[in-house]
């Protein structure tokens, strides 16, 4: 899914909706709502900063945001504060402190974020979830689940779905993009996490993980997305026949994964997982726009801080 760099406003809500707006496979009966945070809430509300600072920030051009956009950003860099924890606005950390790597990419992800019509709240929001600090350093068994890209990437993502979840479908393509706009640098692990109110997905795990077993991961998780929801016993036999797999050793492992898909539940659950899709970025909840341009510039950060 090619990146647009001129997103409008009804798309910036679309591809923001898996957490801004909770467009996700929610494992809960969505009436239990209760305990859901307004959005907007907290540290991420504006706060009155005074006169705003807009003389430009070195190396940083504005042109592509109009004036509205360009005072909201200026504003932002002059009030969040340091991406690296520091005592110190974002402006001052790109200005004058080298030690902060952090600050440019900080710089450049609000730049994004203004331009793609989100918000003051909405970027406040989702400057804090970037970087403010996390609770849980999250650490998964991958041992036995299907993975693109090199194990010793140095940024691994693990992915916990469900084959019946549109959601889940919906991200499929973009999560591809990012694999293959950074083949090399990263590495995805699919981790099943089929939610009890969808019928037939815990056979769409098995079904997958058998045909991993065959080197037929990919084939059978592009087939069991393309034809959900028809996943009970007789539609999932069919697929593995049409990809050529020895059948009788997909039977077997079919019911042999049934503990696998398990695991990978019980660990997201562990993790926090209640919903899908819900993406972890090495060992932290991933907890930005689920668009590859976000992604990737998470990605391209993680690489430059860590070098």
């Amino acid at each position: 899914m090619p990146y647009n760099p001129r997103v409008s406003k009804a798309y910036w809500l679309l591809i923001c909706a898996p957490f801004l707006m909770a467009a996700a496979c929610e494992k809960k009966s969505p009436k239990d709502t209760g305990s859901l945070p307004p959005q907007g809430s907290g540290s991420a509300l504006a706060v009155d900063t005074g006169p705003v600072d807009t003389s430009p920030l070195n190396g940083v051009s504005t042109d592509k945001l109009n004036d509205d956009k360009k005072n909201l950003f200026y504003k932002l860099v002059g009030s969040l504060s340091s991406p690296c924890g520091k005592a110190e606005s974002l402006r001052k950390s790109f200005a004058s402190d080298t030690s902060c790597k952090r600050a440019p990419f900080a710089v450049r992800y609000v730049m994004s974020l203004v331009d793609d019509e989100a918000t003051e709240p909405q970027v406040r929001e989702e400057y804090d979830k970037k970087y403010k600090a996390q609770a849980g350093d999250f650490h998964f068994d991958v041992s036995k689940a299907p993975h693109e890209g090199p194990d010793d990437a140095p940024v691994k993502l693990y992915e916990f779905f469900d084959y019946q979840c549109p959601h889940c479908k919906a991200f499929k393509p973009m999560l591809e993009q990012v694999m293959k706009d950074e083949q090399g640098k990263a590495v995805e692990y699919f981790m099943m996490f089929p939610l009890e109110k969808h019928e037939g997905s815990k056979n769409a795990s098995q079904a997958a993980l058998a045909a991993n077993a065959q080197g037929k991961f990919k084939e059978m998780h592009d087939l069991l997305f393309d034809k959900s929801p028809d996943h009970d016993r007789e539609h999932i036999t069919g697929y593995a026949k049409s990809l050529g797999l020895d059948m009788q050793k997909f039977d077997t492992d079919y019911t042999a994964f049934a503990p696998q898909v398990a695991s990978d539940i019980a660990q997201g659950e562990k993790a926090g997982v209640d919903s899908t899709p819900t993406l972890f970025f090495n060992n932290r909840k991933y907890e930005g726009p689920m668009h590859p341009k976000y992604i990737e510039m998470w990605i391209d950060e993680e690489l430059a801080v860590n070098r």
